[in-house]
């Protein structure tokens, strides 16, 4: 019979890996599927993305020549399965036995079988010796994590926990961990439905690190702040809570209409406005503006296993010219003397420094040491935030984020 959990995980490789979709929009765009086998074939995908280079360094050696893509993503599965997920033998071997028949790979079925049984008696002893860190990271990104790279790609390899910001005035939930930051932490795989207060918009989903470019804006009750490139809403609903009077941009019309339902679910206010920032005239200058600039995502990898498979060192080029642009429409938005920051979840250092270092109109105004009291190793030698999935890797990690301050001048 059919296993709908593989079925899904193979449609979804499909997607990622042949034809450069996002794994969550290749998730939505999938027929309804029963919960439970949404997550395990979720859980399934994200396992062979995370670690396809080791897998493939596995299956490998019993291999007498390449096989078509859609082959070697079946026996990515049964072998995900077997060294990673901890499937019995016999389940992970026949099932994908069973999905090479039901994908019109018939000629193959011999060979997945046979294949998967050797990876079976040798994998784990051979998992042992191999050095996943690096063969599950692209070359490209390794190089550009500099010292980092060894820690931040074993971090890479678990998934990541469940982080949340609460509104002000609402208690931690039971058993969750109140991170020094003030975000509360579940382990992973955490259904964030099964949370009190969640279904009352009390708390919502957001990594740590992702929650600090918020609370380091300081947004006072009573300010006019903007947050350019503002959906899902959660730096949005940060600074809605805090009291300011929020004007969120969003140019993708969808993403704004998920924004709105999401303030809507936590009960908090801003003006929504569907534009580019970098082609918006705001009627009235902004006392502070977060922009968390589109970027590299590398910073997520732990949450998106797909980002690896996904980007090029090309797209860094872009993404740069993108910000920068951002940068200095963010300014013109600004009155004189006021803040910017400026942040993106990426670990990419082309993306980070060097976009403020002689940002038109601003000036950098480094945070403090009392500022990041709560995360000082996180502090970089020039004053920002620089954090990566390493840190607190006792505590499960964390997103990979910089941010900056600038101070707009006359």
């Amino acid at each position: 019979m059919p296993d709908p959990t593989r079925e899904t995980a193979f449609d979804l490789l499909t997607a990622v890996l042949e034809r450069g979709r996002p794994l969550e929009e290749a998730l939505t765009a999938l027929p309804t599927l029963d919960q439970r086998d949404r997550s395990a074939a979720h859980r399934l995908t994200a396992a062979v993305l995370r670690r396809a280079g080791t897998l493939d360094a596995l299956i490998e050696p019993f291999l007498r020549k390449e096989p078509p893509a859609p082959v070697r993503n079946v026996l990515r599965i049964g072998a995900a399965g077997l060294l990673l997920l901890n499937t019995p033998v016999h389940a992970a071997v026949g099932t994908a036995v069973a999905l090479a028949k039901t994908r019109g790979l018939t000629p193959f079925a011999g060979l997945t079988n046979a294949v998967l049984r050797k990876v079976a008696a040798a994998g784990p002893a051979a998992l042992e010796t191999l050095d996943s860190p690096r063969l599950d990271t692209p070359p490209w990104l390794w190089a550009s994590w500099g010292a980092n790279a060894r820690a931040i790609a074993i971090a890479h390899q678990q998934e990541a926990p469940l982080d949340l910001t609460l509104k002000p005035g609402t208690a931690p939930p039971e058993n969750a961990e109140l991170l020094p930051t003030g975000s509360v932490r579940f382990p992973p795989g955490t259904r964030v439905a099964d949370i009190p207060g969640f279904d009352q918009g009390a708390l919502w989903v957001q990594d740590a690190a992702a929650a600090l470019p918020a609370k380091l804006l300081n947004a006072q009750s009573g300010e006019r702040i903007a947050d350019l490139c503002a959906a899902p809403g959660g730096k949005t609903g940060q600074l809605a809570a805090a009291g300011a009077t929020v004007t969120a941009l969003e140019r993708d019309p969808a993403r704004l209409d998920r924004l709105a339902g999401n303030l809507v679910h936590w009960g908090l206010h801003a003006a929504l406005i569907q534009a580019d920032a970098t082609a918006w005239t705001p009627p009235e200058l902004f006392d502070a503006i977060l922009l968390d600039a589109p970027c590299s995502a590398t910073g997520t990898i732990r949450r998106h296993p797909d980002v690896p498979h996904l980007k090029r060192p090309n797209d860094i080029k872009t993404l740069i010219q993108a910000q920068d642009r951002l940068i200095a429409a963010a300014a013109a938005m600004l009155k004189p003397g006021g803040r910017l920051i400026y942040a993106v979840c990426s670990l990419q250092p082309e993306e980070a420094e060097p976009r403020i270092l002689n940002a038109p109109h601003l000036r950098p105004d480094p945070f403090t040491p009392e500022e990041l009291a709560m995360l000082p190793e996180a502090r970089t030698a020039g004053g920002n935030l620089r954090t990566h999935p390493a840190l607190w890797s006792e505590r499960g990690g964390m997103d990979g984020f910089f941010a900056a301050r600038l101070i707009r001048v006359a």
